[in-house]
């Protein structure tokens, strides 16, 4: 089962997302909370576009 992307309101009413793996995992989860739903759709976007393409900037000693 592929991975997805869980939209929901937070108790402040605010919008966050959680990117599940296939097996239910929650593996990444939004750092803010948005005001709008718009905002949180524009966030997931932002992350599917950008992360195919990202390097590992490794800093452990």
């Amino acid at each position: 089962m592929a991975g997805k992307f869980e939209l929901y309101e937070d108790k402040s009413g605010g919008f966050r997302f959680r990117l599940k793996a296939g097996n239910g995992e929650v593996i990444a989860t939004s750092s803010e909370s948005y005001e709008s739903k718009a905002g949180a759709l524009n966030g997931i976007e932002s992350i599917k576009r950008n992360a195919a393409e990202a390097n590992v900037d490794d800093q452990t000693a």
